[in-house]
This record gives C-alpha cells, sequence and structure tokens, in this order.
C-alpha cells in the first residue's frame, strides 16, 4: 500500500530564510509539528519542527535580563539557524511498511514526501496510525478481533473460511502470524459480528481452539 493514499499533500513549507517567530506562528496556527524546508524551486533543504523552536527560545528559569536578551537574539533568527539538514524522505511510491521502518528506526514523527527532490507532500506517524486502522478494520461496526491457534495442518485456513461462510459470519481479514513466545502460528480473524460468543462456540465446536 502506497503512502500517497495517506499523505498530505501540497504541504505547507517555510523557507531558509524565514524569521523563527513566524515558522512558530505557523506552527501554532495550524496545530502542525514538522515544516518541510524549501528553497525557491521547491526542493527540500531541511525540517523544522516544535521541538526545534522550543529549544531555540529561551528557559523561563532564566533571569529576566538574560531571558529578554535571549528573545531578542531569537526574534532575529532565522530557521536556517536551527532546521535540521540531514533529513530522510519518501516517495509517493514509498510503503506504508517503508514508512513505518524509517519512523522506527530514526525516531521521527514525519516524514517529507520527495518527486525529484521537492516537496509534494509530508507524511506522519498519525497518517500511518490512520492508515493501519482502515487497513485493519479498527472502529468498524461491530468489529472485533479474534485469534486462533494455528495446528498446522493443511487446509487450515481453508476450513475455517468455508466454516464462517457457510454460517454468513461476516469477517474482513485474515491474518497467520508467527508467534515467538509461544513458538507457533496464530490465526487472526476481524470480524464484523455482535454475536462473538456465538462465533466462539461454532470455531470450538469444529474443533478450532480460540485464543485471548
Amino acid at each position: 500500500m502506497y503512502i500517497s493514499r495517506y499523505m498530505i499533500k501540497e504541504p505547507l513549507t517555510v523557507t531558509p530564510d524565514m524569521l523563527l517567530p513566524e515558522a512558530r506562528r505557523l506552527l501554532t496556527e495550524n496545530n502542525f509539528r514538522h515544516l518541510p524546508v524549501v528553497d525557491r524551486d521547491g526542493r527540500l533543504v531541511g525540517m523544522i519542527t516544535d521541538r526545534d523552536l522550543r529549544s531555540a527560545y529561551p528557559s523561563s528559569m532564566l533571569a529576566e535580563s538574560e531571558r529578554l536578551l535571549a528573545y531578542e537574539q531569537v526574534e532575529k533568527a532565522v530557521v536556517a539557524d536551527i532546521m535540521s539538514v540531514d533529513c530522510v524522505g519518501l516517495t509517493p511510491e514509498s510503503t506504508l511498511d517503508d514508512a513505518l521502518l524509517l519512523f522506527d528506526r530514526d525516531r521521527m514523527g514525519a516524514l517529507p514526501v520527495l518527486e525529484d527532490g521537492r516537496v509534494v507532500g509530508i507524511f506522519s506517524s498519525r497518517d500511518l496510525l490512520a492508515a493501519y486502522k482502515e487497513l485493519f478494520g479498527i472502529g468498524e461496526k461491530g468489529s472485533v478481533l479474534l485469534g486462533i491457534d494455528d495446528n498446522g495442518q493443511k487446509g487450515f485456513m481453508t476450513r475455517i473460511v468455508t466454516l464462517l461462510e457457510q454460517h454468513e459470519i461476516p469477517f474482513t481479514r485474515l491474518l497467520r502470524i508467527y508467534d515467538a513466545e509461544h513458538g507457533n502460528h496464530r490465526i487472526y480473524l476481524r470480524l464484523n459480528t455482535f454475536k462473538i460468543a456465538q462465533v466462539v462456540n461454532l470455531l470450538r465446536e469444529a474443533g478450532i481452539n480460540t485464543v485471548v
């Protein structure tokens, strides 16, 4: 699944010569945490975050005279003074898995999306959560996730699907995942039903064990 489906297209950007107070205002007013920094051609040259700005502004623990002096210096500073320049980016054809691995590796909250070096989007960890929420059916009406012990027999998943279809029990996702803790595979069903107890009984009567 490509991130282009979930990314924010044509995101708000700033330039390296923008004053820090203006960048701070843009972040605050738009409730953003990350802004790509681009040159006149729209090419990425850095990223600035709300954390960068918080670090740039003086601490309230400073003496008033020191704090006022620091404020004067910050008010004259520009984005280029504090932006990150070693930026990792995605492309519209990057997958959700690509984004997840980069978020996990680099502990980033958002990544710019680039085409030929130009910023065409931004993809955040919140966008990733929204994408996986949709893919795994979380929040759908009557949605419930049910675990099943995989007995390893040939055609076991086919048995489960056939049983559910025969009894007209709606399901939307079927996953087989290796459970390292128990040393075996488990199957997870995303069901759309308010009668989960009846489904569990049906499976158990067919010799299919459910798990928590």
